[in-house]
């Protein structure tokens, strides 16, 4: 079976401070966390956690940071902590392989 294959050139990435940082468009209460695809130039994530108390961002924050191969730690929300749409920041990686590992998801 082949599987999709996402066109990570749309995505708007910048390093800023050793850091990748990106925009995360978010949609909770998924049944499991998974990337949905890109859409405006944000990574769209389904996270399987409901936006109450945190619970949808720090599953963001697991999720993206396994993904990207990184330590928790290295991953934060630098914009829209209350927002479906996030600035996210991942330190300890690089652009190219931040979309190389999107680009495998």
């Amino acid at each position: 079976m082949l599987g999709r294959v996402m066109d990570v050139s749309a995505l708007k990435i910048t390093e800023s401070s050793g850091a990748v940082e990106l925009w995360v468009r978010v949609h909770p209460r998924a049944r499991k966390s998974a990337v949905k695809g890109i859409v405006e130039g944000a990574l769209d994530l389904a996270i399987a956690a409901a936006p109450k108390e945190g619970e949808a961002n720090d599953e963001l924050v697991r999720f993206v940071a396994e993904l990207v191969g990184v330590p928790r730690r290295n991953v934060r929300i630098v914009r829209g902590e209350s927002s479906r749409h996030k600035r996210i920041s991942v330190a300890g990686a690089s652009p190219a392989a931040v979309v190389a590992a999107l680009a495998r998801a």
